[in-house]
């Protein structure tokens, strides 16, 4: 190429003299979207190339509350990292807790009875149903409709209170132990989850539904917008609701089951375009799946203990720990990690709220982790934002961002 051809002119009369091409005037804007902004929905800043409404280019940046969980979970026994991973997404935070605690017993080769296996299948649903609440409800927030997002709160007030009666804890719950639950569903308990799933959740659900399935604004604000396909998804590395909306069913309950997800029957909902409508429509679906199963769990909840006979492992009952002396002693040292963990190298992962949540531990026979990584799904199709929002606007920014359910937490941890 002659050093003409590389050549800009800049006027017309430039461009006829030289044969060259004229350069275009630019005038493109820049937009910074957060870290602040209050729909970015968490401390994120993207930088917005703009040309008049249009978004030309992102720029992502993260790390504004970045925290460090990993590295401290190292310095951590294992019983002091379980209120590391339920801040991660404290949507959904007894998914992360028994995420973790089926690593550790994957580790320790802990078998868990059945009964403890079923509570925990009814705390993650719930908890999936919690947080699908939210994405959906705010959706309609971020395309101008606040109502949706304020009936539908009520049903996860119910749900905290089963958390609470569960784990005396609403959010960020610490809930179970390593080897099974901390306390047996209470007679109170089950009333609260029969009256959740059989009565008050599907009448308040099936007419959030209907506020938003046939509404023209929110349709016209959400379909084909956004829009994921099957190849993006996988080279990304989308799990869960983001990459069922793509069409893929792929749900770690069903691939790899855990928890005796294997003794239930439910349905995998996916997508067919991949968009923010597909998006909100499948995580819908997966709420009236988790009612299902939730159902199935509590009318078929198998008798016996709901912990394992793991004494250097398991936390005494708290009245034993009050009165003998053995049970003090044990509960001092399992907490403070002085029982060291066998040498293994171990990866479990669940179906979290957000997708395939793993926990990758490598233990060198110490009372701490020698090396633990989170797989956190928020982390990784967070970095799609920018090539699904490119050509689109502002406006269209906001609910693709709320469809993806980026949660700062767990992107950030």
């Amino acid at each position: 190429m002659t050093e003409k051809n590389t050549l800009v002119a800049r006027t017309q009369e430039e461009a006829l003299a030289l044969n060259v091409p004229l350069q275009e005037e630019n005038n493109y804007t820049t937009l910074n979207l957060g870290p602040t902004h209050p729909a970015t929905h968490g401390i994120f800043q993207n930088i917005l190339t703009m040309d008049g409404e249009r978004i030309v280019s992102s720029d992502m940046t993260v790390g504004y509350i970045h925290r460090a969980f990993e590295k401290i979970a190292e310095r951590r026994p294992f019983y002091q990292i379980t209120t590391l991973t339920d801040r991660m997404n404290y949507c959904s935070s007894p998914i992360n807790n028994m995420g973790w605690h089926m690593t550790v017993e994957k580790l320790l080769e802990i078998t868990v009875p059945k009964r403890a296996q079923y509570i925990r299948v009814i705390m993650m649903e719930l908890a999936r149903i919690a947080d699908h609440l939210i994405c959906s409800s705010i959706m309609g927030v971020d395309t101008g409709a606040f109502s949706g997002f304020l009936y539908v709160m009520q049903e996860r007030e119910k749900i905290y209170e089963i958390y609470e009666e569960m784990c005396g804890a609403r959010l960020t719950t610490n809930m179970g132990r390593i080897g099974g639950m901390e306390r047996d569903l209470s007679p109170t308990a089950i009333k609260k989850i029969k009256d959740l799933v059989y009565n008050s959740l599907p009448k308040v659900f099936a007419e959030f539904e209907e506020l938003f399935d046939r509404n023209r604004i929110f349709r016209d604000r959400t379909i084909g917008v956004g829009a994921v396909s099957q190849e993006m998804a996988m080279s990304y590395g989308f799990t869960g609701p983001n990459l069922r909306a793509a069409g893929i069913d792929y749900d770690v309950r069903v691939m790899e089951p855990y928890s005796s997800y294997e003794d239930f029957e439910f349905d995998i909902p996916v997508g067919h375009n991949g968009d923010t409508y597909d998006r909100y429509k499948v995580r819908n679906a997966e709420v009236w799946e988790s009612i299902k199963i939730v159902r199935q769990a509590i009318e078929n909840l198998p008798e016996g203990p709901y912990y394992a006979n793991e004494n250097h492992y398991y936390l005494p009952p708290k009245h034993s720990v009050y009165r003998n002396m053995e049970a003090l002693i044990y509960h001092f040292k399992i907490v403070m990690g002085e029982i060291d963990a066998p040498v293994g190298e171990v990866y479990h992962a669940v179906e979290g709220g957000n997708g395939e949540l793993g926990f990758y531990l490598i233990s060198d026979g110490g009372r701490t982790p020698y090396r633990l990584h989170f797989r956190r799904p928020c982390f990784i199709y967070y970095q799609a934002f920018g090539e699904l929002i490119k050509g689109g606007t502002v406006s269209d920014a906001v609910p693709i961002m709320s469809s993806l359910n980026v949660i700062a937490g767990e992107l950030d941890a």
